[in-house]
């Protein structure tokens, strides 16, 4: 590659970078966008593939002091908590135990639902371009076989309805019959009717074509080495390809943050949250619709000839390692709810890392300390979710738009 100059640098090629990037060209911006691997292949990649406004609560909701302390010695929790000597990570939990509160967390939800929302809109749009995406807006069942479970659910409806998000209660008996696919006993659940899903990588792909389409440049395997200054302005970003110039330069890199933030003496506490999910051929009795498995926090997704299982999250920051037992935690999960053949073959395993921040939300907004880099960082479980909307809303702040969320809530300097 020779030296290279844009007005505006993305780095980061999943669907964070690739939604700005997208929105940005659109806008008639010289864009241009780097990774060290190739488009979609991180953490976009292994995902459950859903655009969910329901899932909007934040990890460190009220009442999860008790529940994050048995994570803590529970290696098979669903929601893992690794433990470590390491400041990194004893601060990111004080923050997270701060965050605790209910006036944060109503702020936050009302924040990501809004963000997912924008983002679901915008999905559709592309879907109608990129059949390939696959986009669908079928709903989503939140289930249950514990009153326990039935009551965590509901509770989640009343709590996202307050600003948006559509649903109603089932009973067991109306889930069986709405949705055949499932062992009985079902005890009851949430059936939320305007959740979508489509295929992560291809949504990606897609954002990628829209890039390249309005003449943005996406460059592969281009790694960050390091990051020039000059009053107050990040003006050169050096890589294993070259050297590019620009005018403004947005962070999309997911776990990799908090690494890339170091070389600019900065703070952004992110740690890496391991996620699984796994690709298994089509069931007989395939299920029509994703899917949350409350007990298991286990997310099905059906495919046009196979099905996603993911699961789990362990706050391991970069530890790419499989855990095996994680896996047939899954599996034994997903067997309890559906009927998977006892044999079950795997096609595809992936794991990956979610970026979290203590108290799970996103990073959006120009940081300051650097005039012209903006942050777009630590969207947890909600990447695909609230990609798009990201998008708009980075693209809306770097031409002096009315942002049309609160930006306080997404403060990238708040910590």
């Amino acid at each position: 590659m020779q030296n290279k100059e844009f007005d505006i640098l993305v780095v980061g090629a999943g669907i964070i970078g690739t939604s700005v990037a997208a929105e940005l060209s659109r806008r008639g911006a010289k864009v241009g966008v780097i990774d060290k691997g190739t488009v979609g292949r991180g953490c976009s990649y292994g995902n459950a593939g859903w655009m969910t406004p329901c899932f909007s609560m934040p990890l460190p909701m009220p009442g999860m002091f008790l529940k994050s302390m048995k994570w803590l010695a529970n290696p098979n929790s669903p929601l893992h908590i690794k433990p470590s000597l390491s400041l990194d990570l004893a601060a990111w939990l004080f923050h997270f135990m701060k965050a605790m509160n209910e006036t944060q967390a109503r702020r936050a939800v009302e924040g990501l639902v809004v963000l997912s929302q924008k983002s679901v809109d915008e999905y559709r749009k592309l879907g109608e371009k990129y059949p390939k995406t696959r986009f669908e807006q079928k709903g989503l069942l939140m289930v249950s076989r514990t009153k326990e479970g039935v009551a965590a659910a509901v509770e989640e409806l009343e709590y996202v309805r307050g600003v948006g998000v559509t649903g109603k209660q089932m009973t067991g008996e109306e889930i069986m019959a709405f949705e055949p696919a499932f062992r009985p006993p079902m005890l009851g659940g949430v059936y939320f009717d305007q959740e979508a899903m489509g295929e992560p990588f291809q949504v990606v792909q897609a954002m990628a074509d829209e890039t390249r389409k309005h003449g943005g440049e996406i460059i592969e395997n281009c790694e960050l080495i390091d990051l020039e200054m000059s009053g107050g302005k990040v003006t050169k970003a050096l890589t294993s390809q070259g050297e590019i110039k620009f005018k403004e330069i947005v962070i999309a890199t997911g776990s990799w943050s908090k690494s890339l933030a170091k070389m600019l003496q900065l703070r952004i506490p992110i740690l890496g949250g391991k996620g699984y999910a796994m690709i298994v051929p089509k069931l007989e009795k395939q299920p029509k619709y994703p899917i949350m498995f409350i007990e298991k926090k286990i997310a099905i997704t059906p495919r046009e000839n196979s099905l996603r299982i993911a699961g789990t999250l362990e706050l391991v920051d970069q530890d790419f390692s499989i855990t095996q037992r994680r896996v047939d935690n899954i599996k034994k999960g997903a067997s309890e709810l559906l009927y998977l053949p006892e044999q079950l073959q795997v096609e595809e395993l992936w794991a990956g890392l979610r970026p979290c921040t203590p108290d799970g939300v996103p990073l959006i907004g120009y940081h300051n300390k650097i005039s012209n880099m903006m942050l777009a960082v630590g969207h947890q479980m909600l990447g695909l979710q609230s990609g798009a909307g990201t998008g708009l809303l980075v693209a809306d702040l770097i031409d002096k738009k009315k942002p049309f969320v609160d930006l306080e809530i997404f403060a990238p300097n708040r910590f």
